[in-house]
């Protein structure tokens, strides 16, 4: 019997499955051999952390994210994967029996349900947040984990006429990956004490707005902007300071404006490079389409 590839089991804004042939091509030579530890500080739907755990053995795996119901999501994941298999297939099975008025009202209410757990401080942990995570993103539009100033989810119903919301034999691939993997709630910074030079650290942080389009960068109610790529770009430096491999990815900012080098002179002394992504998370359906994303080395 094949073995299951473990996959995202998430859909994500921004999510990186399209892209994995340019980011595995940028890996660095000795990946696998000399360089035998992988740390990925903004982990979001994990296509990239997939790809490397299914084709590499490594010594020590590292993951983070700030978003702490997207940690609880792994940690059910890897710790209690029937359990979790067993209320996914509940929720399921409910909400494939409905019909498009019913599914609207169910959705809107398993909504509720985790917004409950969020102002209770119960989101952060356990398998009811975790399947009640991966419902509502299987079923929200395109995906979106966006959160209010409160920090409540607010995403709208999407569209999906049969979503698969229960993958069990992905989410038992994901399980084994994760074994001994560390997954850690915290933001980039506390990824500081794993790295050294055998580390390949991917940074996926919420991208730099392009001007004039619908971005999104508000993944908690906490807002990404110029400063935080900045204080990133130190992190980024100090981390390559000890040995580390490094890549980065980023909006391009000249897809809109040729002339803005936000990038190109905060990472001067980088390989900076341009690739093609189809991105879809756009109010406008003609600017759903190809545009340049930046993949940014220090090697």
């Amino acid at each position: 019997m094949q073995r299951q590839v473990p996959k995202p089991i998430l859909k994500w804004a921004g999510g990186k499955t399209q892209l994995l042939g340019d980011i595995s091509h940028a890996y660095p030579p000795g990946f696998g051999n000399t360089i035998r530890r992988y740390a990925e500080p903004f982990v979001g739907g994990g296509a990239v952390l997939f790809d490397i755990l299914s084709k590499y053995e490594l010594d020590e795996v590292y993951i983070s994210d700030v978003n702490a119901e997207l940690i609880n999501m792994y940690l059910m994941v890897r710790d209690q994967p029937e359990s979790l298999i067993a209320m996914l297939g509940t929720y399921q099975k409910e909400y494939l029996s409905l019909d498009a008025d019913a599914r609207k009202k169910y959705y809107y209410e398993r909504r509720t349900d985790f917004n409950h757990l969020i102002q209770s401080g119960e989101s952060k942990k356990g398998i009811k947040s975790a399947a009640l995570f991966i419902f509502l993103n299987r079923t929200c539009f395109n995906g979106l984990y966006r959160a209010n100033r409160q920090g409540l989810f607010n995403v709208p119903q999407g569209n999906q006429a049969n979503p698969l919301i229960c993958h069990a034999e992905n989410i038992r691939a994901v399980s084994a990956a994760l074994s001994d993997v560390q997954i850690v709630c915290g933001d980039y910074t506390a990824s500081r004490g794993f790295i050294d030079a055998h580390t390949l650290v991917y940074l996926d942080p919420p991208y730099r707005p392009l001007k004039g389009r619908d971005s999104f960068i508000s993944y908690t109610e906490v807002e990404f902007d110029d400063s935080c790529q900045k204080e990133l770009a130190g992190f980024i430096e100090e981390i390559g300071a000890c040995g580390a491999y490094i890549i980065l990815s980023n909006s391009d900012p000249k897809n809109v404006d040729p002339e803005d080098d936000f990038f190109e002179e905060l990472y001067a002394d980088y390989d900076v490079q341009r690739i093609d992504a189809k991105r879809k998370i756009n109010s406008v359906a003609n600017d759903r389409g190809y545009i340049k994303e930046l993949l940014i080395k220090n090697f």
